[in-house]
């Protein structure tokens, strides 16, 4: 896990400050790897990489940038969780050290470019070829590990980081096309970034840079190629098989490793397999928690539930409103700009307190998106059986559910009415592309509050309608093309801040449901198995049942760390949010209608995190881009 950036130009002139400049990319990502750093420049001066390192494998040899005898260059953030296995198939290459990065060198001097499907883990990381003089770069297949690249005239420039490139750009600005996609969703889409000029690498996705713009290919895609015909206990004996080898390979560290604890399911699962694997470590697991008369944001006792019957010692972290205004302006800066929802300020909390203890902790990240685990999809399916029920055709194969049986699990719909009192205003019964973005749209909650006039026209419905309805997804599933449309925008919006929280305290965070073995045959098993009676995740809890405590397998309260924002800007945080917009408008902000509009927001909303979010991140980058751009003057 560390920090990769790197500098080309393709017209392979030399780049007279090469040197300096990469000094100052380490620099700003210095938190991402605090034991050691490293640079590598080409001996024309037109290409180098630069490296901080956290380190996990290979303590004593594992420094990078790493040359091969070839002359081939590797720079390389994350993991590769097989490497032992691919040492072995690569015998003939000469190892010098014994660290995951080498097989990288190693398996690109045998498959080029397609060493990238050699590997299983969670990687960023950009190789100069010297025999063809090129820069090639690849990305995990999930979007775990991060990489950004901007050019500027004939300099490619990349990072782990955006902020990391705003020295090197002519005008910090936003992107309007990425502006008007986080109003809608929270996220960005096709690799867009609130930077204008920046973009990100997409997951599954390898570039190559030579002589001109960069080239960039897909090299893996998950197809829902589904196994009708098989009776559920086949694929729960596979998927109990795969994720026990997953996370088996995931717990490979010469650093003691421990585990995110929320009391979810995901999450207390991963830990529970992983007490299976750490034979002689003592089990460390990390939990936070919000304070509130009512307890209705404390979910401890289920974490310390998992803890109890697997003997693991349980560190809390309790979570405030001072500590909200403490760290709220570090939490914008290490995200880079505005993505997904508050989570990300509890993650910061509980990785700090993991940081005291481990340098590797284990996460639940990907289960609800790879297995089904979201309410909405719960709320769509609703709808979906009311429509089957009046039209008749409830029975007709184009349903996983019936209405009969779905009602035992409307339950978890109890803190969910104002969702559904605004997806069910209109539309109704309309096509399911239709449908589904209406349930995910947040930008119907924002008026006046937003200049829409200043952003602009842009599709962000037929952007995801390509999405949502890929080629990859069959035409019949609904519950293939939601899960679908989260695993390809939301995942990667989770990972970035599963990314940016745990390294901004040089924290390592693995998520082994992201084995891409797992997601594979994930995409094998019918609907009609993995929610069956609408129950979600139903197949996993049923296969992995084992390792759970029947006080967490059959919980239906898990509320995916909401964040008390709602009562706390009416309360502890009102003069916090009065002096943050009772400043002067920006051009797509209208402040009087968000101070207006406060008391408005539901219990379980989106939109004051998301306007807050907005305003603190033009602050630190917008207003301020002149710091980041002396960096190099």
């Amino acid at each position: 896990m560390c920090g990769i950036a790197g500098i080309i130009n393709v017209k392979q002139k030399a780049y007279r400050e090469i040197d300096r400049h990469l000094k100052v990319m380490n620099k700003i990502q210095a938190h991402r790897g605090p034991d050691g750093e490293g640079i590598w420049t080409h001996q024309d001066k037109h290409v180098g990489l630069a490296h901080r390192r956290l380190s996990i494998i290979d303590l004593q040899t594992g420094a990078q940038p790493m040359q091969d005898e070839r002359g081939n260059v590797v720079c390389f953030n994350g993991e590769i969780y097989n490497y032992l296995e691919l040492k072995k198939e690569l015998r003939d290459f000469q190892y010098q050290t014994t660290s995951d990065t080498e097989v990288i060198l190693a398996a690109y001097q045998k498959w080029g470019s397609e060493c990238v499907n050699h590997f299983k883990g969670m990687f960023a990381f950009a190789l100069w070829d010297e025999s063809k003089r090129q820069l090639f770069c690849a990305r995990d297949r999930f979007g775990i590990k991060p990489f950004y690249y901007v050019m500027v005239d004939d300099v490619f420039y990349f990072a782990s980081e955006t902020k990391t490139l705003l020295p090197f750009l002519k005008e910090t600005a936003v992107n309007l096309e990425a502006l008007k996609e986080y109003l809608v969703f929270q996220f960005y889409l096709n690799g867009k970034t609130l930077f204008a000029g920046i973009n990100e690498l997409s997951p599954a996705h390898c570039l190559t840079v030579k002589d001109g713009p960069p080239r960039i290919e897909r090299y893996w895609e998950v197809y829902y190629h589904l196994e009708f015909g098989r009776p559920a206990e086949y694929f729960e004996e596979k998927l109990r098989s795969l994720l026990e080898e997953s996370v088996k390979i995931h717990v490979r560290s010469d650093v003691p490793v421990g585990a995110y604890l929320s009391g979810g399911t995901d999450s207390s699962l991963i830990a529970s397999l992983s007490s299976r694997y750490l034979a002689g470590q003592e089990h460390k697991a990390f939990h936070g928690r919000f304070l509130s008369p009512d307890n209705a944001y404390d979910e401890s006792k289920y974490a310390a539930l998992l803890a109890a019957e697997k003997g693991f010692t349980l560190h809390q972290v309790d979570i405030s409103s001072k500590d909200f205004t403490e760290v709220i302006k570090k939490v914008i800066y290490h995200l880079d700009y505005p993505i997904a929802g508050p989570g990300s300020f509890p993650q910061f909390m509980v990785s700090k307190l993991a940081s005291q203890h481990r340098k590797v902790v284990l996460g639940g990240q990907g289960g609800d998106e790879v297995f089904g685990g979201y309410v909405r999809y719960l709320i769509a399916y609703f709808e979906q059986c009311i429509k089957g029920a009046i039209e008749g055709t409830l029975h007709n194969g184009n349903f996983v559910v019936t209405y009969e049986s779905i009602i035992p699990n409307l339950a978890l719909l109890r803190n969910y009415k104002p969702l559904l009192q605004e997806f069910w205003q209109e539309g109704l019964f309309e096509s399911l592309d239709k449908r589904y973005f209406r349930l995910i749209n947040r930008a119907t909650t924002m008026g006046q509050e937003i200049n829409w006039q200043a952003i602009g026209e842009f599709p962000v419905f037929e952007t995801f309608q390509g999405i949502f309805n890929g080629h990859n997804v069959g035409k019949e599933s609904y519950f293939d093309k939601m899960t679908h449309f989260d695993f390809k925008t939301l995942l990667p919006a989770l990972l970035q801040v599963e990314d940016r929280m745990s390294m901004a305290h040089g924290l390592e965070s693995r998520v082994p449901f992201l084995d891409h073995e797992v997601v594979e045959f994930a995409a094998t098993i019918p609907a009609d198995v993995k929610f069956k009676d609408g129950k979600l995740k139903m197949i996993l809890q049923d296969a992995m049942q084992s390792y759970l405590p029947e006080g967490i397998l059959n919980r239906k309260d898990k509320m995916g760390f909401p964040v008390p924002l709602t009562e706390w800007s009416k309360n502890e945080l009102k003069d916090f949010i009065f002096d943050t917009f009772n400043t002067p408008d920006r051009f797509f902000l209208n402040k009087k209608e968000i101070l207006k509009n406060i008391s408005k927001e539901a219990k379980f909303g989106r939109k004051l995190w998301g306007l807050l979010s907005l305003e603190l991140w033009c602050r630190e980058f917008i207003d301020q881009q002149h710091k980041y751009k002396s960096m190099i003057a």
